[in-house]
């Protein structure tokens, strides 16, 4: 058999990963023929084919599916390899970079990251914000060394990837302080006269908050929608509408935003992970933040 060439077997496990060979060539920003070059490159190595052809769609072969196993562990030793490189490289800082969903809060998201930042091993970190799906892609091709996201793994998402629960936190409604005294009284039901920030459809909080005003017979005046959690406080500090934050960051966001609690809501609950490319984690750095914010920030 002639030597594997580990370049091909990406890009075959890129089209398993991707669901096609459009898709695997959009995230190795590579042409749709040069995926296809290096498949039949790896099936004339192995002697046999991997792929087979079911419609317009190409799916493993059952020699296929044995060798995408074995890649999966062949690219999961090849992120630990990196990280470990990295860890002990002499000299420059450890680089740091750590995927972030789009619907995670900036406030939350700098206090899990803040304890990487005091690493006796100087931190050159670099954050890149998406959707979870283009991040775990990110990951898969060792492009990311970490994802934080308010949702686990999609089942959906065909990625070798573990969810790390960092931990969970109630919600806490803020708004400008003349509304916030205002929706103090008859709280909750005073919220179906408020103005309310909300979420973009599709996110966990909005789901959550939406199926808290469902319960509470709530129906919800919606002054706005929100892709920035960030742009939402600003308008929040408009008087434009209330808006649910996370409560391990309450007290922050009273110090920095022109904003007053309403009220905690317990029952509505945000969980965050750490989704890394390894069961056990490794890294110094995601150690260092899974740990501070199960033993301090979520505690």
């Amino acid at each position: 058999m002639s030597t594997l060439n580990y370049h091909h077997l990406l890009c075959a496990w890129t089209v398993v990963r991707e669901g096609g060979v459009a898709r695997a060539a959009k995230v190795l920003c590579v042409t749709q023929p040069t995926v296809s070059s290096h498949i039949h490159s790896l099936e004339s190595a192995l002697g046999v084919p991997v792929f087979q052809r079911v419609g317009r769609r190409l799916v493993p072969t059952d020699v296929g599916r044995t060798v995408f196993q074995y890649a999966d562990s062949v690219f999961s030793l090849g992120r630990e390899l990196m990280d470990a490189v990295r860890t002990r490289a002499a000299g420059g800082p450890l680089r740091l970079v750590v995927g972030i969903a789009n619907a995670m809060s900036k406030l939350v998201t700098y206090r899990l990251l803040e304890p990487a930042r005091h690493l006796k091993t100087p931190i050159h970190l670099v954050c890149r914000e998406d959707r979870v799906e283009r991040l775990l892609s990110a990951l898969a091709v060792h492009e990311v060394d970490l994802v934080l996201s308010d949702v686990p793994v999609p089942p959906t998402v065909n990625v070798k990837a573990f969810s790390h629960l960092l931990g969970e936190s109630s919600v806490t409604v803020f708004a400008h302080p003349t509304l916030a005294r205002r929706l103090r009284k008859n709280f909750p039901h005073s919220m179906a006269q408020a103005p309310l920030l909300l979420p973009s459809e599709g996110t966990t909080l909005r789901r959550l908050v939406t199926d808290w005003l469902r319960q509470m017979r709530i129906e919800p005046i919606i002054a706005g929608e929100f892709d920035d959690f960030g742009l939402a406080k600003v308008f929040g500090e408009g008087g434009a509408g209330a808006l649910f934050v996370p409560s391990v960051i309450a007290d922050e966001v009273r110090r920095r935003y022109r904003l007053a609690a309403v009220a905690e809501i317990p029952a509505v609950r945000e969980r965050f992970y750490a989704i890394s490319g390894e069961r056990r984690i490794q890294n110094p750095a995601v150690t260092a933040i899974t740990t501070a914010a199960r033993s301090k920030l979520f505690a």
